[in-house]
C-alpha cells in the first residue's frame, strides 16, 4: 500500500450452503483479510478506503425494505452471513480507530461471466434444467456488477468516512427474476415451486443431492437463508448524496444475456 492514494477492499468467499469442514477458510478469508487489509490500511496512513460489505449482514428483514440503521436480529442463517457480519464489525472499530473509512453495502450481485448462485440459478433456468422453481419468493436487491461497481468509485469519490452506503438494485424475487428472464428469452417459466418439505428430507444426504440438483452440499444452510427469507434495503441514502442510479431489473438481465449471446436471434439490446 505504500505510496497508494486509496484501498478498496471487495475480496471475500460468497458462498451460501458449505460444509462444515469449509468454515474456518470462509472466516479466515472474511473475517481475517478484512483485518488484515483495513489495518495495514490505518498502519500505511492511506487517505481513502472503500470496505464493501453486503446487505446479508441484515439478514432477514421479513418482508421490510430497511436502510442502513437497520440492525441484524436473531440467529445468523448462514456461515457468509455470519462472517460477513463480524467483517463489517471489524470494519467499524477501525473507523474508530481512525481509518478513513467508507462501507458499501451492495445487494445480491449479477452480471455478464456470473459464477454465483444468482447465475448458477439462472444458466439452470436457460439450459431447460429446471422443471420447479427452488424459493420462488426468496427476496434479493439484484444489482448489475458495473452498477455496483459505479457505486463503489462513488463512495471513494464522494463518501464520507465513517458513513455507509447500500448500494442495491431493485427489490424483487427469485421468481420474478426468472420471469424477466423467461420473457427475454421466449421461454416458458416453471409455475409450481420445488417443494420445500422435499429439500428437508433430503437434506441427510446434501452433498449427493447438492450435485444432482445443482445445489450446495450443505443443504440445511441453504434452505434456512432461503425459504421465505428476503434481503432486502434501499439506495436512497447513497442516491441522494453520492448521485447512485442503478439500473432496472429488466435492463440489466437483458444486457447480460446481450453479452452472454443468450438472447434470440434479432433480439435488439437496450
Amino acid at each position: 500500500m505504500e505510496g497508494c492514494d486509496a484501498v478498496i477492499h471487495a475480496a471475500a468467499v460468497y458462498e451460501v450452503g458449505i460444509p462444515a469442514s469449509e468454515r474456518q477458510s470462509m472466516r479466515e478469508a472474511n473475517i481475517g483479510g478484512t483485518e488484515r487489509v483495513l489495518g495495514a490500511a490505518l498502519e500505511a496512513k492511506i487517505a481513502k478506503v472503500v470496505y464493501v460489505s453486503t446487505v446479508g449482514i441484515f439478514g432477514n428483514t421479513n418482508g421490510q425494505i430497511v436502510d442502513e440503521s437497520y440492525e441484524h436480529q436473531g440467529e445468523f442463517l448462514s456461515e457468509y452471513e455470519k462472517t460477513k457480519w463480524e467483517a463489517h464489525q471489524v470494519a467499524k472499530r477501525l473507523i474508530g480507530e481512525g481509518l478513513p473509512c467508507v462501507i458499501v453495502q451492495p445487494g445480491g450481485v449479477y452480471g455478464p461471466g456470473d459464477t454465483s448462485s444468482v447465475g448458477a440459478l439462472l444458466d439452470q433456468f436457460l439450459s431447460g434444467k429446471m422443471p420447479l422453481i427452488p424459493f420462488p419468493e426468496l427476496g434479493m436487491c439484484l444489482t448489475h456488477v458495473e452498477d455496483i461497481a459505479g457505486g463503489i468509485i462513488l463512495a471513494l469519490d464522494k463518501g464520507v468516512a465513517g458513513e455507509t452506503y447500500i448500494i442495491s438494485g431493485p427489490v424483487t424475487t427469485v421468481r420474478e427474476a426468472i420471469g424477466i428472464v423467461a420473457a427475454e428469452t421466449g421461454k416458458k417459466a416453471p409455475k409450481r415451486a420445488l417443494p420445500t418439505r422435499l429439500m428437508k428430507a433430503l437434506t441427510p444426504i446434501g452433498p449427493l443431492v447438492g450435485k444432482i440438483m445443482g445445489q450446495p452440499p450443505n443443504l440445511r444452510e441453504l434452505i434456512a437463508s432461503a425459504d421465505g427469507v428476503t434481503f432486502w434495503a434501499n439506495h436512497d441514502k447513497a442516491t441522494k448524496e453520492l448521485g447512485y442510479q442503478p439500473r432496472g431489473l429488466e435492463e440489466g438481465l437483458r444486457a447480460t444475456l446481450a453479452a452472454e449471446g443468450k438472447l434470440p436471434a434479432g433480439t435488439a439490446s437496450a
